[in-house]
């Protein structure tokens, strides 16, 4: 792995590291044909997955925004960018109102209404953050324009920015050689066809800070529950086709198959300044795998927690944790056979529902009310058997986590701390609604409260705190006003993203606020 780690190492920090693909289209076809790597290919593809890419450009001091409630503070943003393909959109939203009034749907956003003003008000909001966490960024791939994502939004709010790399997207390459022709010399379609000059198919997380960039690694989970390589080559089953059918027909939501090489990860980077508690802050931004049981993100994150422990100064962890509740694997008949009759849990529930006298009509309804106490708080307390929440363990592993000097996540709501006024947990950092938190995720066409998810999350290891939910202790670079962005993903036809933005701000003091 030495030669393509070099190869990484040896750009200087202020040029593009991704000004030239890592991989020949040569290289992108052989990793899509050959089921098992070795030699120089498994090595650079182990590098290009285990290698952040860096570019510190801007080093100026920076100059943080400042409130009465707060004090000096620091604003960070989350946002899944859905691959970045809106990317003037994105790039408008946070650079120029008068780029993004131009691209609005006029109807919608008239001018002098109150849905303009909030969408401008969002925009300023997003505008003012100083480290961004972006999941979902391509580098090189035809849907977004052969752009490299993270690199040409720092370009435009003159940040410094780091990509880590979870997927080499294959899918691309093998539908450009269909193009070519098949084994009756008959032409398919080329919409999906690619430039080979231009395709990097690189897929990932980044970080985007006005400070530049140290210590960056990328680590990937070692847990990996889903292979999208060999899964997504075989194709769906026949009952998945159908679950996706009709997913596309009543949600409007279609599944591509997405063959690809690699999985989930995480992308950590430091932040130094002398203003920042302890002088610096780590950032971990992460996205957990949503193909899968709830039990193996919880996985995933004991291997993020693990990595972060001897951390001695704050950390802010953001990221897609994909907390739907749901185990979200593509199906099949066996699949679905082994998860009732050969499942324990299954013959528990009907032996209770007999006991109790539950019929079929019963279990809809009970059905219907585990899933809407569910969809916009995956934090609620599991029922075994009657209202089950298996993500409310990885919340539960959150609660109980210490750093090795003892610090916590901030779990902290308070009236005064929180938008809304909420006072439950995570109230601070992550923004509650009426009934749960408020959504980050739809679908293209929700019914009701059905295709709505909590799934993007801000975790805070502040200055100090002993105990996750006391009040009492110091609230320095603790979350303050944690929101979700209703509008802005929403901005264009055709939505910005499936998923809406998120934000927390982080007092550098004590803050005023009592």
């Amino acid at each position: 792995m030495v030669l393509p780690l070099l190869f990484f190492l040896c750009i200087p920090a202020n040029a593009d590291p991704l000004r030239s693909a890592p991989f020949s289209y040569s290289e992108l076809t052989a990793l899509y044909h050959r089921d098992e790597l070795d030699g120089p290919l498994r090595a650079k593809l182990d590098a290009v997955l285990s290698t952040p890419f860096v570019r510190n450009s801007n080093s100026g001091r920076v100059n943080l925004p400042r409130s009465k409630e707060l004090g000096e503070y620091l604003r960070v943003f989350h946002w899944n960018i859905q691959r970045g393909i809106e990317f003037n959109a994105i790039r408008a939203l946070l650079t120029s109102d008068a780029e993004l009034k131009e691209l609005l749907n006029h109807e919608r956003f008239k001018p002098g209404s109150e849905a303009l003003a909030k969408l401008l008000d969002e925009a300023a909001m997003l505008r003012a953050a100083d480290v961004i966490v972006l999941n979902e960024v391509d580098v090189g791939m035809k849907r977004t324009g052969y752009r490299n994502i993270a690199a040409d939004l720092a370009d435009a709010l003159g940040m410094n920015y780091a990509f880590g790399v979870q997927f080499v997207e294959l899918s691309p390459v093998y539908l450009t050689e269909k193009t070519r022709g098949n084994a009756a010399g008959v032409e398919v379609a080329d919409i999906l066809s690619v430039d080979p000059a231009h395709y990097k198919g690189l897929h990932g997380v980044a970080i985007l800070s006005r400070f530049p960039l140290e210590n960056v690694r990328l680590i990937p989970f070692k847990t990996m529950p889903y292979d999208w390589f060999k899964s997504e080559k075989k194709g769906p089953s026949v009952l998945e086709k159908g679950k996706r059918a009709i997913a596309k027909t009543v949600f409007l939501e279609e599944t591509f198959r997405e063959v690809r090489r690699g999985g989930r990860t995480t992308l950590l980077a430091e932040i130094a300044d002398e203003r920042l508690p302890m002088g610096r802050i780590t950032i971990a931004a992460t996205h957990l795998e949503n193909r899968t049981k709830p039990a193996r993100r919880v996985d995933q994150m004991n291997e993020l927690l693990d990595k972060v422990r001897d951390i001695p100064h704050p950390v802010v962890l953001a990221g897609d944790l994909n907390t739907s509740t749901s185990d979200l694997t593509p199906t099949s008949v066996r699949r679905e056979f082994m998860n009732r009759f050969g499942n324990p849990k299954y013959w528990v529930r009907q032996a209770a529902s007999y006991a109790l006298g539950i019929g079929m009509l019963e279990e809809i309804i009970l059905s219907g009310i585990t899933f809407g106490r569910k969809h916009s708080d995956p934090t609620v307390k599991h029922i075994p058997f009657i209202a089950p929440n298996p993500e409310r363990q990885l919340f539960k592993k959150i609660k109980e986590f210490r750093f090795a000097d003892g610090v916590a996540f901030d779990l902290r709501g308070d009236k005064t701390r929180s938008a809304g006024g909420k006072t439950k947990a995570f109230s601070n950092s992550n923004q509650r609604g009426k009934k749960g938190f408020v959504t980050t995720y739809q679908v293209a066409r929700p019914i009701m409260f059905i295709g709505k998810y909590k799934l993007d999350w801000i975790f805070v290891k502040p200055a100090k705190l002993t105990d996750p939910k006391d009040r009492k202790q110091s609230y320095r670079f603790a979350p303050h006003f944690g929101r979700t962005l209703t509008v802005v993903s929403e901005a264009v036809e055709g939505r910005i993203s499936d998923h809406r933005p998120i934000i927390v701000d982080l007092p550098l003091a004590e803050p005023p606020i009592k």
